[in-house]
């Protein structure tokens, strides 16, 4: 599938004369897979989690954001793929635009495909995912170590997904923060803030 047919949810739902969002120029990215996680207050606040993956950024939203805790079973929504811009988005959608809303960039870095089969055999990462279970090593500023997202059929017949953090926790590491308090990775701006400013333009 090329990335023109990956994106065409996602350029279908925006227009780019409005939103400052990118449209995405398609091609796969340099080096090391990357991830990031926006934190977007719109309609209702979420995390949105993203792995570079076959030349797009594949989605989920998380309402509660990821975990450092291996007991929290964090509920993870697909949403459609983002190209690999994204990973740099920070603003403020439109209102009345899809996703209309403040977003800042939480956190970002690479990851590291550990998906095996039974025998111990390295696994096409996209193609775990597709089977419903991939398992990685996050190494962001504030995500690192081993998480794995698990597909399952919700109460209403949907899929959904589950993103757990593997192993140990990491001793004072960064928990889910309380997003209206959160900084920016990238520019150290609160979501209100980043609508301030944007305020101003």
């Amino acid at each position: 599938m090329g990335d023109d047919e990956r994106l065409r949810t996602y350029r279908g739902k925006r227009d780019f004369g409005r939103t400052r969002e990118p449209a995405g120029e398609g091609g796969a990215g340099e080096g090391e897979p990357r991830f990031v996680v926006q934190i977007h207050d719109a309609r209702r606040m979420h995390f949105d989690f993203r792995l570079e993956v076959g030349g797009v950024l594949k989605s989920w939203s998380v309402p509660k954001g990821p975990s450092g805790d291996p007991g929290d079973k964090r509920l993870a929504v697909p949403t459609e793929d983002h190209p690999l811009e994204y990973e740099d988005f920070e603003g403020v959608i439109p209102k009345g635009e899809y996703g209309g809303g403040t977003v800042i960039v939480w956190d970002h870095g690479t990851y590291e495909p550990l998906s095996h089969d039974r025998k111990g055999r390295p696994v096409d990462f996209e193609e775990s995912l597709e089977h419903g279970h991939a398992t990685f090593r996050l190494h962001g500023s504030k995500l690192r170590g081993e998480y794995a997202l698990t597909r399952f059929r919700g109460r209403d017949g949907e899929d959904a997904w589950l993103l757990v953090r593997k192993g140990p926790g990491r001793s004072g590491g960064h928990g889910t923060p309380d997003p209206r308090r959160a900084r920016s990775v990238r520019t150290g701006r609160t979501l209100s803030q980043v609508a301030a400013d944007a305020a101003e333009k």
